[in-house]
C-alpha cells in the first residue's frame, strides 16, 4: 500500500470550482498586484487571527526579511533563535547583516528553549548601558525569533519575560503555526499575535498553502504596519520615491485569491489534522511502541485550547531513525527528516564559530527525528498500515 507524506490532491478536488473562479475573475480584472484580492485576504488573516495588521507578502521568507529591515535590524546587531528549524529563520538574520545566535530547543516540543535562551544571555552578554544587551563580540541583542515548530507554539509566556526584561522584540516565525494557539497573559492567542510581529508561510505544502509562494506578516503596531507596507515595495512612497531600501515582497492577486478561498476551511482542516494526530498516538498505545518511538508531545492540550496542536508535521523519534525510514520506504511508505543537521552545524554558518556538541538536544534531534504521513484526508486505513509496519520493524 503506497502511503504519501502529503497529497494535495483531495483538497484542490473539493475546492476546485471556487478556485477557479476566483482565478478567472483575477484575469479578468488583469489586476495581479496589490489589488482588492490581496486586500480582502489581508482583512481575512486579520479577522481570524485576532490581529490589528497583515501585510501580504511573496513568501514567508521575504516575510521575516522584511520584518527585519523595516525594524533596521543589520551590521552590528544580533538575534537570538533556534537552529532546528527551516534555514530561511537564520538565513534572513544574516542577509541583512546580523548575527544569528543559536540556542538550544526543548528535548520534547523540539522548539526554542526558554531556559536557553536565558543561560545564553546570563553567559554571554552584558548591559549596553540603555537597559539593552551586548554579547561578547559588541552586537547588540536586538530581538528573539522564536519557531513555532511542526504546528505547536513555543512557550511564549516565559519567552516574553526574557525579551521585556532585556528589551529585546519577539519576532514570531509562525510559518508553520497558522491557527495553532497558546494562553498567553491569561486569554487564548493565536500563534503570529503574541510578539511585536509573526510572519506565515503559504508554500504549498503547508496547512493553508497557495498555488506557489505567499506569505503574511500581522503586527499590532500601526507604525511599523505601515513602514511594512512601504517595504514589501522596494521602500517606495509614493511611487518612484524611495525613503529607504526595502525589497520586491509583494503578495499577488492569483495566490490571495487562492487563499481566500481556502482561509474558511482551515479549522476544519486543523481538527481533521488533530483527529489523524490522535489516531497515530492510539495505534502506537495499543501496540506497544510508545516505549520504542517518542511520540509528538501536547503539553497545551490539558490547557482546553481547541487548536492546541495543528500538526503541520507528525514527529516521532527514534536511535533508530535511518534505518527505519529505509524499511518503511520499501513498503511505500513516504516520510521526511526534518532537519537533518542543525544549523549551527551548516557550512555557511561555520564563520559563526560552532561546534558539534554546541547545541546536543539540537543535535539529537536531528538525528533522531522523522516525519510519519499527515494530512486532513489521510485514511485510517493508511495510518493502520504505518503502525503496523513500524511495528513490524521493531519485531
Amino acid at each position: 500500500m503506497r502511503v504519501p507524506l502529503l497529497d494535495l490532491g483531495e483538497q484542490y478536488r473539493a475546492l476546485a470550482a471556487p478556485i477557479r473562479a476566483e482565478i478567472d475573475a483575477v484575469l479578468a480584472s488583469q489586476r495581479f498586484i496589490l489589488g482588492p484580492q490581496v486586500e480582502a485576504f489581508e482583512k481575512a488573516i486579520c479577522d481570524y487571527c485576532h490581529a490589528p495588521h497583515a501585510i501580504g507578502v511573496s513568501s514567508g521568507t521575504d516575510a521575516l526579511l522584511a520584518v527585519l529591515m523595516a525594524l533596521e535590524i543589520g551590521r552590528g546587531d544580533a538575534v537570538i533563535t533556534t537552529a532546528y528549524t527551516f534555514f530561511a529563520t537564520a538565513g534572513c538574520i544574516a542577509r541583512v547583516g546580523a548575527r544569528p545566535v543559536f540556542v538550544d530547543i526543548d528535548p520534547q516540543t523540539y522548539n526554542i528553549s526558554p531556559a536557553a535562551i536565558q543561560r545564553y544571555i546570563a553567559e554571554n552578554c552584558r548591559s549596553d548601558g540603555d537597559g539593552g544587551l551586548k554579547n561578547k563580540s559588541g552586537e547588540k541583542i536586538r530581538a528573539i525569533v522564536p519557531v513555532h515548530l511542526f504546528g505547536l507554539s513555543c512557550e511564549m509566556d516565559a519567552i516574553h519575560q526574557i525579551s521585556e526584561r532585556c528589551q529585546l522584540d519577539v519576532i514570531e516565525d509562525a510559518a508553520q503555526a497558522i491557527g495553532a494557539e497558546y494562553h498567553f497573559n491569561g486569554r487564548t492567542a493565536k500563534a503570529g499575535v503574541m510578539g511585536e510581529a509573526g510572519y506565515f508561510s503559504f508554500y504549498p505544502s503547508k496547512n493553508l498553502g497557495a498555488a506557489g509562494d505567499a506569505g503574511m506578516i500581522v503586527c499590532r503596531d500601526e507604525g511599523l504596519a505601515a513602514r511594512l507596507r512601504v517595504c514589501r515595495q522596494h521602500g517606495m512612497e509614493p511611487r518612484y520615491y524611495h525613503k529607504f531600501i526595502g525589497g520586491n515582497f509583494r503578495l499577488d492577486e492569483m495566490q490571495a485569491a487562492i487563499l481566500k478561498v481556502k482561509l474558511p476551511h482551515l479549522e476544519s482542516w486543523s481538527a481533521a489534522r488533530r483527529r489523524a494526530a490522535d489516531f497515530y498516538r492510539e495505534e502506537f498505545t495499543r501496540r506497544e511502541l510508545t516505549n520504542l518511538i517518542a511520540l509528538p508531545a501536547e503539553p497545551y492540550r490539558v490547557r482546553g485550547l481547541t487548536n492546541h496542536h495543528i500538526y503541520h508535521q507528525y514527529v516521532i523519534r527514534t536511535q533508530k531513525r535511518d534505518e527505519l525510514r529505509e524499511y518503511l520506504a520499501k513498503r511505500e511508505i513516504e516520510t521526511a527528516i526534518y532537519y537533518p543537521l542543525g544549523l549551527h552545524e551548516q557550512k555557511c554558518f561555520s564563520y559563526l564559530g560552532y561546534k558539534k556538541g554546541d547545541l546536543p538536544e539540537t543535535e539529537r534531534a536531528a538525528r533522531e527525528t522523522l516525519a510519519l504521513p499527515i494530512y486532513p484526508e489521510i485514511s485510517r486505513e493508511a495510518q493502520r498500515y504505518v503502525a503496523e509496519m513500524i511495528a513490524e520493524f521493531f519485531k
